[in-house]
């Protein structure tokens, strides 16, 4: 979780271990649904300015992130519905037509895992294929693969929150090892078929002095020597993404990081970004980064989120649609990839049905589509 997100807003107290909403369903019901009434469905910048207004905090700190949100999803919904058109359609017009390329995530380590891998997520992505199915059944193909791998390891094949299998490996490269052998056993090929990608989430790594801690292989690394580590993955793996290489508030290496990289591969700015599109622009302007992830409720609102894809879509950044590591089986983010031709989206393993019922929508929007487009390896270009 970034720093500079907006704020969920909790009740406390020991109902639920402080994490009970009914403060927030109150501000829907009460303070929210005031505002609204009278105010056009249809109009989904009026609706989510009146709530930022109503709040008047710049993090929605006074009605709280999850009201706001939960209000914004609903009127898209409702308003999709009322016209009889898919949320993609509405959200998207014409132009929602593709199909994103998943990052499927495959292990799972740091604060995502109760294990001794560093880096919080591994995952695979299906580059080499010509529909979101096929690339969907070759990384569910490979996943399963490296469970009978980790299994002959002797190693346990519990899952962590995204689904990904969480080992006990000796160093933050043996996943990477292990997950190639995997793509091979599935029959497909590194590189050509199935690519890698990495969420280091750094902040969570980096001590008081600055320094990038990877506890699994007793070593402290500074922002340069992390990026050389990196560059030296790159070569060796064929690695596409990196998302939050270095800690959300070390620009000076995120920079670091962006010139060695950033004509290599993917970088994607998560806690650095926090979907939030004034922190993006003094990115675009810093030369940091070439890529972000959207997280709807890191912003709190449907209109806010679409502003965030603009101005990094106009500004030559790719952008990934993410789910979060504590989910529902809600799939509107499905729809929004789609509607916004994020042409990438995150969202966990085929192990939790709060993962799968993002992909199954997905499958649906390609039925639905007919003619559909997949962009594979070429979203990298």
């Amino acid at each position: 979780t970034g720093k500079r997100e907006a704020l969920e807003l909790r009740d406390g107290g020991d109902r639920y271990m402080g994490k009970g909403v009914l403060q927030a369903c109150e501000n829907v019901n009460d303070k929210i649904a005031d505002a609204l009434v009278g105010i056009s469905p249809f109009n989904q910048a009026e609706v989510d300015l009146t709530m930022k207004a109503l709040d008047g905090t710049n993090n929605y700190g006074e009605l709280g992130a999850n009201a706001v949100l939960g209000v914004s999803m609903a009127v898209a919904r409702a308003s999709a519905q009322s016209l009889n058109m898919p949320l993609y359609r509405y959200l998207g017009g014409a132009n929602g037509v593709t199909l994103p390329v998943p990052m499927f995530n495959i292990i799972n380590g740091g604060e995502h895992a109760n294990n001794s891998v560093d880096f919080q997520e591994y995952m695979v992505m299906p580059i080499g294929f010509e529909s979101f199915s096929d690339g969907l059944r070759a990384v569910s193909e490979t996943y399963h693969q490296l469970k009978k791998i980790i299994d002959g390891m002797g190693e346990s094949t519990a899952v962590g929150d995204e689904g990904g299998f969480a080992p006990n490996l000796k160093s933050n490269e043996e996943p990477i090892q292990v997950i190639m052998e995997a793509i091979e056993k599935a029959g497909y090929k590194a590189g050509e078929d199935i690519a890698i990608a990495l969420d280091v989430a750094a902040s969570e790594i980096v001590n008081d002095d600055g320094l990038y801690v990877l506890s699994s292989e007793n070593r402290e690394l500074t922002s340069q020597e992390l990026v050389e580590y990196y560059v030296d993955l790159c070569d060796k793996y064929p690695i596409v993404s990196i998302e939050d290489g270095l800690s959300e508030d070390d620009w000076d290496g995120w920079k670091i990081m962006t010139d060695e990289l950033g004509d290599k591969i993917q970088i994607v700015g998560d806690d650095l970004f926090v979907t939030n599109v004034s922190i993006l622009a003094e990115g675009i302007e810093k030369g940091i980064a070439n890529s972000i992830l959207i997280k709807p409720n890191q912003i709190g609102s449907v209109s806010e989120t679409m502003q965030t894809v603009r101005l990094a879509q106009r500004s030559g950044y790719t952008c990934v649609m993410s789910h979060r590591s504590g989910e529902s089986e809600d799939t509107f983010i499905a729809d929004f990839a789609v509607a916004l031709n994020t042409a990438q989206i995150k969202t966990g393993s085929t192990a939790r049905s709060d993962r799968i019922a993002k992909y199954n929508r997905l499958l649906n929007i390609e039925n639905e589509l007919g003619q559909f487009e997949y962009l594979g390896a070429s979203i990298f270009e």
